[in-house]
């Protein structure tokens, strides 16, 4: 079974025809479709949405690009979603949050200290709860780190992972499986392609990040890039099987177990029939 561990399933982008990407996700063995929230703005709308198909799974949290308009009291309205949530099957980690010291907007100074003290302060709820965190890494994976050291018992996924082999090693170390998607397949990307390729295969996971990231198939240099869905999490299984000189089965087996085992909650998640095996 396919899991696609990170996609932005409620996006503007998939507005006219949602029904119709969950829908082409399922026929290619999508079984599971992890959603995050981003602001206190769609906490309900990753709910609903993933209440609203079966293999729907989401997770609640204060992305680092929307720490800028995010007010503390937002903080305080997470620990109540999270706290109403922990009965709901549906419900598997705290995300997406992180830090991002790439975007223009969020390096100086004081954003940077600002996306510090929210992402420590949602830390500090994944441990009051026992939850994993679904991390946004972008630039800043020694300072994540740094913040989850001293808080041994939380794991989760390194979204959309970029960093050092010996980076890799720490997130891993700390019990997180590193999320691997449509920025492998582009055989320019040699860094990634490295990581994918020598990392344990149990360290890994399958995302699409769509609408984001797509695929070298779905765009490149000369060409706009088409939008991703989570439907391609099964040519992104694809090519890391090429990369690493495996089968697509053994990719999606071991990268579902890893996800059930870096979520907990997902391993209770009921799946499609159809997507089994």
């Amino acid at each position: 079974m396919l899991i696609d561990t990170h996609c932005h399933l409620d996006a503007a982008e998939f507005g006219a025809d949602r029904q119709a990407v969950i829908d082409r996700a399922g026929a290619q063995g999508v079984g599971a479709i992890v959603i995050p929230a981003v602001s206190r703005a769609n906490f309900d709308a990753v709910r609903d949405l993933a209440h609203s198909f079966q293999g729907g799974a989401y997770a609640l949290g204060i992305h680092p690009i929307c720490v800028p308009q995010a007010q503390e009291s937002d903080l305080a309205v997470l620990e109540g979603r999270i706290q109403a949530a922990l009965d709901d099957p549906r419900f598997v980690a705290i995300g997406e949050i992180g830090l991002d010291f790439f975007l223009p907007q969020l390096k100086p100074p004081a954003m940077r200290d600002r996306q510090e003290v929210f992402y420590a302060a949602q830390l500090d709820l994944a441990e009051r709860y026992g939850l994993p965190v679904l991390l946004h890494v972008r630039r800043s994976q020694d300072l994540l780190l740094k913040h989850l050291r001293p808080r041994a018992a939380i794991g989760g996924i390194a979204h959309a992972f970029n960093g050092s082999f010996q980076q890799a090693g720490q997130f891993i170390e700390q019990g997180f499986a590193l999320g691997f998607g449509g920025a492998m397949t582009f055989s320019r990307a040699l860094q990634i392609r490295r990581l994918a390729e020598q990392l344990p295969l149990e360290a890994l996971v399958l995302e699409t990040d769509a609408p984001d990231i797509p695929p070298a198939w779905l765009g490149g240099p000369g060409r706009p890039a088409a939008r991703n869905e989570p439907a391609q999490v099964g040519k992104i299984a694809q090519a890391l099987a090429d990369i690493r000189g495996v089968s697509r089965a053994d990719i999606v087996l071991a990268t579902a177990g890893n996800a059930r085992r870096v979520l907990p909650r997902l391993a209770d998640h009921a799946m499609p029939a159809g997507a089994r095996g």
